[in-house]
């Protein structure tokens, strides 16, 4: 084991490869020192580390520092392992068991849902949403309480035009503006809710999974038999969302991430 000193010099590390991460291109070491509350010396003495590690490269021409191959690979590696659907896989179990409906782990893809694991009551009820399943992001419960935690800048140019909104029943947004006030509306309420956007006579119910920066990672949804003739649906099952909200919640925990 290293001298217990060695740990706060991993934890700035650490610190300096997150903050690379969240920025969308090269950082010089000035502002990496700054934003990480570090010495300059210290700054440059990390870099100089992680450079030579492969986690970090520096480029002279532009006098910044963006994250190396090794960072790539850590992150490949990470995504073999599967850890997020590994994780999640007994907690939907459970949530399938309290309360007795189908429960889904999905991501976006673009401006799409993707569902990844999907768990089933004794009794299932036939959905069109199996695993590997990609369906309009507006329109599912899952795609929303992500898209509902994404910049307005990020939503629009996913949805960049008329075209880009694909409907299955005839309900749902069916223009950015709509979308928009959708989302705004389920901020508020703390969830998202979709009633017959997808398959007719079904609704469900999702809740975000954020990870370690606070950003939407994935979502878990449960989808359960129901008919409203409104649009939207006056319905928003309060305590089946509370359900959901402590499953995604206990996800979140378990990958390390933060709640927005």
């Amino acid at each position: 084991m290293g001298d217990s000193s060695e740990v706060p010099a991993l934890r700035r590390g650490l610190a300096v490869l997150r903050l690379l991460a969240t920025r969308p291109g090269p950082v010089t070491a000035a502002a990496i020192a700054r934003e990480a509350g570090l010495p300059r010396s210290t700054t440059y003495h990390l870099l100089n580390e992680l450079e030579a590690a492969g986690f970090v490269v520096h480029l002279p021409a532009e006098r910044r520092y963006g994250l190396g191959i090794a960072a790539f690979e850590l992150g490949s590696a990470y995504l073999r392992h599967d850890p997020l659907e590994r994780l999640a896989g007994p907690l939907l179990r459970k949530l399938v068991d309290r309360v007795g409906h189908t429960a889904h782990l999905g991501v976006l893809h673009g401006n799409e849902s993707l569902y990844l694991i999907k768990e089933r009551p004794a009794r299932p009820e036939t959905l069109v949403t199996e695993v590997g399943v990609r369906l309009p992001a507006q329109l599912t419960a899952s795609g929303r309480a992500i898209l509902r935690h994404l910049p307005a800048p990020h939503v629009r140019a996913l949805f960049p035009s008329a075209s880009a909104f694909v409907l299955r029943t005839g309900r749902g947004p069916r223009t950015l503006a709509e979308l928009r006030r959708t989302l705004t509306a389920e901020r508020r309420l703390g969830w998202s809710v979709e009633d017959g956007h997808v398959t007719a006579g079904f609704a469900s119910v999702a809740c975000p999974v954020f990870d370690h920066g606070a950003r939407p990672l994935a979502a878990i949804s449960v989808t359960l038999r129901h008919h409203c003739a409104a649009e939207p649906c006056p319905e928003t099952w309060p305590d089946l969302a509370a359900d959901v909200a402590a499953t995604a919640a206990e996800l979140t925990t378990r990958i390390g991430g933060h709640p927005a």
